[in-house]
């Protein structure tokens, strides 16, 4: 079964953020095992984002939460935002292409 975490956090620092990101997928590049992902802005509260972050299963989530670079991400992330950020954890049941 697939697996979404979603993290919703506040930060001034969207530019930072994509940079994180950036040097995330770099250095991690052929162990990550995330699949997808996507960076959102709220359309309507300003320094609201959410990101959604896509794997092939819950157990390839916790691999890539192991990796040495996606601790340092996350302390890194923490650093960037305005409050502690909020994660969903989310067994997909069902997924379709529209």
């Amino acid at each position: 079964m697939s697996f979404v975490q979603v993290i919703e956090f506040d930060t001034e620092r969207e530019q930072d953020v994509q940079q994180l990101m950036d040097e995330w997928r770099e250095s991690t590049a052929g162990e990550a095992t995330a699949t997808h992902t996507t960076l959102a802005r709220d359309h309507g509260r300003t320094g609201h984002y959410v990101a959604i972050v896509q794997f092939p299963s819950y157990e390839e989530a916790m691999r890539n939460s192991r990796l040495p670079e996606t601790d340092a991400l996350s302390r890194r992330m923490q650093d960037l935002c305005d409050g502690p950020p909020r994660f969903l954890d989310l067994d997909v049941i069902r997924d379709e292409d529209l």
